[in-house]
């Protein structure tokens, strides 16, 4: 598995954003919290993965980018952890829950243990 976070990797649906946030399943380790989605289909696609930052607690969007960058960095470096099926794929929301400014390694071994348990959930 290549270790890239492409363009059709990324979500972007308005439509597949709002099942997730309505019929999704959540796991947290503070601060981030994943919202997924197992979805089946006939053909083989690429799991679909955001990232988010609230507004609310940062307020630059220097920051809010910044925190982004991280968390696509920290899943493209995991991502192998998911399981790549034929049958099935995910639809992968992070949300930083936090409400100060993290360092690289801390994002990235939170969303490396997230992976973890959604492995383990979904077996």
């Amino acid at each position: 598995m290549e270790a890239t976070f492409g363009t059709k990797e990324k979500l972007k649906s308005k439509k597949e954003i709002e099942l997730l946030f309505s019929n999704g399943k959540s796991i947290a380790k503070y601060p981030i919290r994943l919202i997924y989605k197992k979805n089946h289909t006939d053909h083989i696609v690429s799991n679909n993965t955001g990232v988010s930052v609230s507004k609310r607690n940062f307020k630059k969007a220097v920051d809010r980018n910044r925190i982004k960058r991280l968390m696509r960095e920290g899943y493209r470096k995991n991502k192998y952890l998911v399981p790549h099926s034929t049958s099935h794929y995910f639809t992968l929301m992070f949300l930083f829950t936090g409400n100060k400014m993290p360092d690289a390694g801390l994002i990235e071994s939170k969303i490396k243990t997230i992976l973890k348990q959604l492995v383990i959930k979904e077996q």
